[in-house]
C-alpha cells in the first residue's frame, strides 16, 4: 500500500485485507457492504479515515508500539467500543497493544491517529508540563468543543488532500506544518479531555470476550466448541458469557461463531483453485454439517453461490 492514498471497496474482503493489522471484521450484511478507506503517512503520524456502508463487528488487535486514538467523524454515527458508545466529539485513547471489540449498528464513519509514545509524552510536557502516557486500559475522553472540532477539522483536511491532491503531501513544508498542527491539537484534546467512563467497569467483560476469541481461535476448525466447553475454558457461566456477547457484540455467542465460520469458508474459497477445492470439504472443515443449509446461508449473506466465489477467485 502506498504511503498515503485512498481506495473504494465494493466488498468486505479487500477492505479487511487493508486493515488486517487492526481489525478482524464480521459484516452483518456482506452483500451490501461498501467502504472507502483513506490513509495518510506523515513523518511522525499515521492517519486513517474510514466510511462503511453497513453494520459490522470487529475484533480489534492493536500493534504494541504505536499509541492509537480512534473516534467517530460524523454526527449520529457512533462507534460502540466494548459496549460503550463513542459519540461525535468523543475520543478513545487506547492502551498499547489493546484488544477489544468494536461494532456499529448502521453505516459509520470513523478515524484514527497513531503516534509513538515518545512523541505523545514530549507534547504532553510542552502543553501540560507533564508526560502524557498511554493508559493501562483504554479511556474515553470528551475534549472542549473548540479543541475537538479543531482536531477533527485538521484530520478531515489531511484526508481530503490524500483523496484529491496526493502530491501536495509530498512537499516537506506542507507535511511538516500539517503534522505539527495535528500533534498539537491531539495533545491538547488528550491533555484537557474529560474522562467519560470508568474503564474498570468495561474491563471484566472485555477480558471475557478476549478469552472467548482465544478459545475460538484454538478450536479445531472442523469442530464447533459447545457453550459448556467454552464457558469452562473461560471460567464463567453460560449466562455471563451470553450477557457479555449481547453487550459487546450485539448478538449471541452462537450467532457470532456461525458468522465467523462462514467468513472462514469464504476466505478459503477466495484463495482456492476450483479444480482443487471441494466446497463440501470446505464446509465440513469449518463445522457446517448440512451442505444445503450452508449454501442457502452463504448465498443470503454474500449474494452468490459458493461455486461462483471459486470461479471469481480463479479469474483473478
Amino acid at each position: 500500500m502506498p504511503a498515503s492514498g485512498s481506495c473504494i471497496f465494493t466488498d468486505a474482503d479487500g477492505y479487511q485485507a487493508s486493515l488486517q493489522e487492526m481489525l478482524d471484521l464480521l459484516v452483518m450484511r456482506p452483500r451490501e457492504f461498501r467502504a472507502r478507506l483513506t490513509w495518510v503517512e506523515l513523518p511522525q503520524l499515521r492517519l486513517l479515515r474510514a466510511q462503511e456502508a453497513s453494520p459490522r463487528v470487529a475484533y480489534v488487535s492493536l500493534p504494541p508500539e504505536p499509541v492509537y486514538v480512534i473516534f467517530p467523524t460524523q454526527r449520529g454515527l457512533p462507534l460502540i467500543c466494548n459496549g460503550t458508545e463513542l459519540q461525535f466529539g468523543d475520543f478513545m485513547l487506547h492502551s498499547r497493544g489493546e484488544r477489544l471489540h468494536q461494532r456499529t449498528v448502521a453505516a459509520s464513519r470513523w478515524g484514527s491517529i497513531a503516534l509513538t509514545p515518545a512523541l505523545l509524552s514530549a507534547f504532553g510536557r510542552t502543553i501540560m508540563g507533564q508526560d502524557l502516557v498511554p493508559p493501562p486500559v483504554g479511556r474515553i475522553l470528551r475534549p472542549l468543543p473548540a479543541d475537538r472540532l479543531r482536531l477533527l477539522r485538521l484530520h478531515a483536511q489531511a484526508g481530503r488532500i490524500a483523496e484529491t491532491n496526493l502530491r501536495h503531501l509530498s512537499h516537506p513544508e506542507v507535511a511538516r506544518a500539517l503534522e505539527q498542527d495535528l500533534i498539537w491539537a491531539l495533545a491538547t484534546c488528550l491533555a484537557t479531555g474529560e474522562p467519560l467512563d470508568d474503564p474498570t467497569v468495561r474491563r471484566g467483560q472485555a477480558r471475557i470476550l478476549v478469552q472467548f476469541e482465544a478459545v475460538l481461535a484454538a478450536a479445531h476448525p472442523g469442530r464447533r466448541p459447545r457453550m459448556p466447553e467454552i464457558c469452562s475454558a473461560i471460567g464463567v457461566s453460560d449466562r455471563t458469557l451470553r450477557a457479555c456477547c449481547a453487550k459487546l457484540l450485539g448478538m449471541s455467542p452462537d450467532r457470532y461463531q456461525r458468522l465467523r465460520r462462514l467468513k472462514l469458508v469464504r476466505a478459503d474459497l477466495l484463495r482456492g483453485d476450483p479444480e482443487e477445492v471441494s466446497i463440501a470439504e470446505a464446509t465440513k472443515r469449518y463445522g457446517f454439517a448440512n451442505l444445503h443449509r450452508f449454501v442457502t446461508e452463504y448465498r443470503n449473506a454474500y449474494g452468490e453461490m459458493p461455486a461462483e466465489t471459486l470461479r471469481r477467485a480463479a479469474e483473478r
